[in-house]
């Protein structure tokens, strides 16, 4: 799933060049190609599909070149990840009606790659033969409020490939801190990866008994996959379809859905916040990416500049934001809440041709 804008990057992250497309830790590919490179070890890459919006098809070619044309899908309206997975389902259906499928995010960072692996590889086997939908939840390793979490059902296990599975009781999205506190002192709760494991024959009939309206639509237009038509009918069935998330339509209304408890150094890096607590920090606890600085009395701060040849001066800041790229220069503190109204803000006024 390739189709995001990667709003909580901003300015960085851009609708025309959102996160997934970017190299944000210095290796010299994007988050795409790692998440590309990552399942190719483990998946033929001819049966890797890429879903995106149209708008990011250019970019999909350019950092994907051995990417097959008919396995990249393309999204003409954003409508969040049902109708993304059902898109895949279907289409995936009329190609090969026994496959087992893993659905993930192309912007997330994973530093245990041989345990995630493992972990797919495991859930795939399982989901070969049985009926269960599968996602992947992370052990929390603090009160994240940027993250999305799974309530686990402790009376329901089962043991796959040596990880415990558990069947789910809800999916919350992302909480206060306080209540991000309770989650973590219940041990009932895991972090929602996002990550998918179950076979093709599993999530259509799902899909069919939970959103009937979104799944019936890409169901019905099977014989047209493949083919020139199905950009037209694409167009058609995007253009009145309702945006919803898998985890709400089918996830938590199914009762085959289990989650992996799972550690394999996950992040979905989906905020300045969550990049702060993964990378390497200064003596005074400081992000810092810039070219030539001046930096005083300056602490707990996230400090990014993308032009080289601009001095950088801060002075006498803590737990601040300082973002600087070609055309925006961002000064905020560290709060989520602030940086919310920021990009808030930016939609609804003159300035959304920044975004």
């Amino acid at each position: 799933m390739a189709g995001g804008v990667g709003s909580r990057f901003w300015p960085v992250s851009r609708n025309a060049k959102p996160k997934q497309f970017l190299d944000f830790f210095g290796t010299g590919i994007s988050f795409l190609q790692q998440t590309y490179n990552r399942f190719a070890k483990i998946i033929p890459p001819e049966n890797i599909l890429v879903v995106t919006s149209e708008q990011y098809n250019n970019l999909v070619k350019e950092q994907l070149p051995a990417m097959l044309p008919e396995n990249i899908l393309l999204e003409p309206h954003r409508r969040n990840t049902a109708p993304c997975i059902a898109y895949a389902t279907y289409k995936l259906q009329k190609k090969n009606p026994n496959a087992t499928v893993v659905v993930a995010p192309s912007d997330h960072l994973i530093i245990n790659e041989d345990v995630f692996l493992g972990t797919i590889e495991s859930a795939l086997e399982y989901a070969q033969n049985n009926d269960d939908l599968f996602t992947l939840g992370i052990k929390p390793t603090r009160p994240e409020t940027g993250y999305g979490y799974i309530q686990t059902n402790r009376t329901q296990e089962k043991q796959i490939g040596g990880s415990r599975v558990f069947s789910v009781k809800t999916f919350t999205e992302k909480p206060d801190k306080e209540l991000a506190k309770v989650f973590m002192q219940s041990g009932e709760f895991l972090w929602n990866s996002g990550i998918f494991v179950w076979n093709v024959k599993s999530i259509a009939q799902e899909l069919e008994a939970h959103l009937p309206d979104i799944a019936n639509q890409f169901k019905d237009i099977i014989p047209y996959y493949y083919t020139d038509k199905e950009e037209e009918y694409i167009k058609g069935i995007y253009e009145g379809c309702n945006g919803i998330s898998i985890d709400y339509g089918v996830m938590e209304k199914t009762s085959r859905s289990w989650v992996f408890e799972t550690s394999f150094g996950w992040s979905d890096v989906g905020t300045w916040e969550a990049l702060y607590h993964l990378g390497q920090k200064d003596e005074y606890n400081n992000l810092m990416s810039v070219g030539d600085s001046m930096i005083d009395r300056v602490e707990n701060s996230v400090i990014v500049s993308n032009e080289d040849d601009k001095l950088v001066v801060v002075k006498g800041l803590k737990d601040y934001m300082v973002i600087n790229t070609d055309d925006v220069l961002l000064v905020c503190p560290r709060d989520e809440v602030e940086f919310k109204n920021v990009i808030t803000d930016l939609t609804v006024n003159e300035f959304n041709k920044y975004q």
